[in-house]
């Protein structure tokens, strides 16, 4: 079983703490089996967590063991960081652990070294601090996280849900992800970048709530859509429909077309062994050119790519048994 060890210590962010404890620790297989063992590990036996203290039952003599080591944010980022646990994450790295951090979790991250030469993000009101504290890395304050591999960080807030099922996602595939995102009650994906960046108009009961026509959008992906059509099931005029998508959505409506005609098929390249001719049909496009050209600039690969590269990874039960890749030596002085 994928084991996730979670390092709690002094001045952690309970939030980021909770997230992965409840994501990886909620998520379940086909068979029903858990699919993953969650464990939370101390830098010491007790944790202050600000408005209470913790006791945690394990060591970071767990990181050793672990497949995914997730750091969570800490509340004061000037606070130094014990040497024993950067000693134990970098530790777990060269052992081929995938190492994730959430929110301000990256200056602990960084403080390793291991993020060195990489591209990396945090909370956007952090991401200065971190950009002069560590100038080796390269920070972008504009997305909801950054995946490299072995190393992956996210933004403030419950950009570490994103990231959390991201992860869920690369080891057991869109199906058991996407139950993970409904009970977590998060979007499997979400547009945009940071979203502190973005004010959307929260749904109104008076009639212009888009829920309604986001379904059907998503009952009618096959067909040939156009924007009079979306605005017709919206009962409102094109203009009206645009400002309201725009307000709840923060794209337009042939945006949210596109992007919701890529993720079913990434569901269906995941799950079924349909040609990509098939797959571009049974989404709606009118041509395997025209679905080559959008899927690539959605989901930043081919179809073909996404499917080697997803089928690699997922088994019907279990984990991946491909080991993520090992970084090189470390120096540490």
């Amino acid at each position: 079983m994928h084991r996730v060890a979670i390092v709690a210590f002094d001045d952690v962010v309970a939030f980021d703490l909770s997230i992965p404890t409840e994501v990886f620790g909620r998520v379940r297989l086909p068979s029903g089996r858990p699919g993953y063992e969650v464990r939370v590990c101390g830098a010491a036996k007790e944790v202050d967590a600000g408005g209470f203290r913790l006791r945690v039952r394990h060591g970071l003599a767990e990181l050793r063991r672990a497949d995914t080591v997730i750091l969570p944010g800490i509340a004061d980022i000037s606070r130094p960081v014990p040497e024993r646990l950067l000693r134990a994450v970098r530790r777990a790295a060269r052992a081929g652990a995938r190492v994730a951090s959430i929110c301000s979790g990256a200056f602990l991250l960084a403080a390793t070294g291991l993020l060195d030469g990489r591209r990396a993000t945090t909370h956007w009101l952090a991401a200065g601090e971190l950009a002069r504290r560590f100038p080796l890395v390269e920070v972008d304050p504009s997305v909801l996280y950054v995946d490299c591999g072995q190393l992956l960080t996210s933004a403030g807030a419950a950009a570490g849900f994103d990231l959390c099922l991201h992860m869920v996602r690369l080891d057991h595939g869109a199906a058991v992800a996407a139950e993970a995102a409904r009970l977590a009650v998060m979007p499997l994906e979400r547009d945009g970048g940071q979203a502190q960046f973005i004010v959307h108009a929260p749904p109104t009961a008076d009639g212009s709530s888009l829920r309604r026509v986001l379904d059907w959008i998503e009952e009618n992906l096959r067909r040939e859509i156009a924007l009079g059509d979306i605005a017709r099931q919206a009962a409102m005029s094109v203009r009206s429909l645009s400002r309201h998508f725009k307000e709840q959505t923060g794209i337009t409506p042939l945006q949210w077309l596109l992007r919701a005609r890529v993720r079913r098929a990434q569901l269906l390249l995941e799950t079924t062994a349909r040609s990509v001719e098939r797959v571009a049909t049974d989404v709606g496009f009118g041509s395997v050119a025209a679905f080559r050209q959008h899927f690539h600039r959605v989901a930043g690969t081919s179809p073909q790519a996404y499917r080697r590269a997803f089928r690699s990874r997922t088994r019907p039960e279990g984990p991946t048994t491909r080991a993520a890749p090992r970084l090189p030596p470390i120096r540490t002085g």
